[in-house]
């Protein structure tokens, strides 16, 4: 195995993101043997600033490899190194080289030549940022697979992977709106198709209206849609029983025909599951079900095929009985926000260079660490059409960038007094609050509030100012103390 080889292992197997110009030019300078004074000699930065980029990319490998990696045991490591799956040729595009990336704006012989004067590796970081520009797209929906702005929130992915594998499991994600629910979900899906799992996608929000009619329709619905994506004609009549009712044909479907016409693992993503809440007399049958599959799993051999990763926005809120709910079953994985570091490395992924983190702090002071606010400050920020002062200057007002997020929150917010007076009485008070629990749970599912044991608190400075300018400042109602 060479350098090359090795670079390219990390980048689609171990780290899932394009390594920075400067961090592919220390891992194929280690794998030489050099030193950080020889790799900074010629290129412009000191010996201390490769030394601290070193440092941070061989703990980021070893955290996720589970063993200690470093420049001087690279070969050794990546010799025997066999990932636990191989990596979808479509999860990362191929990763231009060091080197690549600037032969494809320049000739390679004019390449070759900036590399002996000091301007070589800003001249390459500078070719790596005009090519990542292409991956910048406005935020809106899930991030690509082969997007180098996905940024792994550990040890959320690793748990997420090391479950799906796991015989007649559930996995649930569930975290408020905007926060990558589906980006994390469509990443466990790459995984299991790598290991040639069998995988339905199912996007309830894809579903007519008319599907929810009744509990027989949305059932058949379901097992009509999983059957051609299991590339299986539908037969659903030859199973389907008016007498046993919907939910134990349902269950006869997937165990005698489905389930028994697959002999790899079959993974199961059911994604806006909320969307099911909306109509309560299919969710309380629905759910109780999925939760029934599940334990039959720990029983019956043929249901162990089954993976079941169940994603919904916690906004929704349905009063079902905790033994009922599937919820309460199997692994649930809840997405945190970003933490400093986190925001540093996606800006330097958008070809944003703060010299300090001063900047980083300013931002997320206001935003918190939210995912889908950090990247829309960051896409603006990169497009060079805001400063960071104006963004932070207008970013409650009508006429900022997250005016219809937060426009979406107020809506919800005046559809339910109870939750704005509670939200009122948190944001017009210094100190913590302390609210009825329901409330606190509906606000912390919206996103909008943070609990330290049973007191609240605004999620972020973005949330406080603009909900105290539009909400009535007025104390709680007397169900919510």
């Amino acid at each position: 195995m060479n350098a090359d080889e090795a670079l390219q292992i990390v980048e689609s197997q171990v780290l899932y993101r394009s390594l920075s110009p400067t961090e592919r030019l220390i891992f194929c300078q280690s794998w030489e043997g050099k030193g950080y004074i020889e790799m900074a000699r010629g290129s412009g930065y000191n010996s201390n600033y490769f030394k601290e980029v070193g440092s941070k990319l061989w703990h980021n490998i070893s955290e996720i490899m589970g063993l200690k990696v470093s420049k001087k045991n690279l070969q050794i490591v990546f010799k025997d190194y066999q990932p636990d799956y191989i990596a979808n040729s479509n999860e990362l595009e191929d990763s231009p080289t060091y080197v690549q990336i600037a032969v494809e704006e320049s000739s390679e012989n004019d390449f070759y030549k900036a590399q002996n004067n000091n301007d070589a590796l800003n001249q390459a970081s500078s070719l790596y940022n005009q090519k990542s520009l292409n991956y910048i797209k406005f935020p809106s929906g899930p991030v690509p697979l082969n997007s180098p702005l996905y940024i792994k929130r550990p040890p959320v992915e690793e748990l997420a992977i090391r479950e799906v594998y796991k015989p007649g499991c559930v996995i649930r994600v569930k975290a408020p709106k905007k926060m990558g629910k589906s980006s994390l979900l469509h990443r466990i899906i790459s995984h299991t198709k790598a290991r040639e799992y069998k995988t339905v996608y199912i996007d309830f929000q894809e579903a007519d209206n008319i599907i929810f009619n009744s509990l027989d329709k949305f059932l058949r619905w379901l097992c009509a849609n999983v059957s051609r994506q299991l590339n299986l004609n539908p037969t659903l009549d030859d199973y389907w029983d008016e007498d046993m009712g919907s939910k134990v044909s349902c269950k006869v479907y997937f165990e005698s025909y489905l389930l028994s016409q697959i002999d790899s693992p079959v993974v199961l993503a059911l994604n806006e599951v909320n969307r099911i809440f909306e109509y309560p007399a299919i969710a309380r049958d629905f759910l109780p079900m999925l939760r029934f599959w599940h334990e039959i799993a720990q029983q019956v051999e043929i249901w162990q095929k089954l993976r079941l990763i169940v994603v919904h926005t916690t906004e929704s809120y349905i009063p079902l009985h905790i033994n009922q709910s599937p919820f309460n079953v199997g692994r649930a994985i809840a997405l945190p926000t970003f933490n400093l570091e986190q925001v540093e490395e996606l800006a330097q992924r958008y070809g944003i260079q703060w010299q300090n983190t001063t900047s980083t702090q300013q931002l997320m002071s206001m935003v918190g660490g939210h995912p889908y606010l950090i990247n829309l400050a960051l896409y603006y920020l990169s497009r060079e059409e805001i400063t960071l002062s104006e963004l932070l200057e207008k970013a409650t007002t009508q006429t900022g960038i997250y005016s219809n997020h937060l426009r979406s929150h107020l809506l919800t917010l005046r559809q339910q007094p109870e939750l704005s007076a509670a939200l009122s009485q948190i944001i017009n008070n210094d100190a913590n609050v302390e609210i009825d629990a329901i409330i606190a749970y509906k606000l912390e599912s919206m996103g909008l509030i943070q609990l330290d044991g049973n007191l609240s608190k605004p999620s972020c400075e973005l949330y406080r100012i603009y909900f105290r300018e539009n909400l009535p400042a007025k104390n709680v109602c007397e169900s919510c103390c």
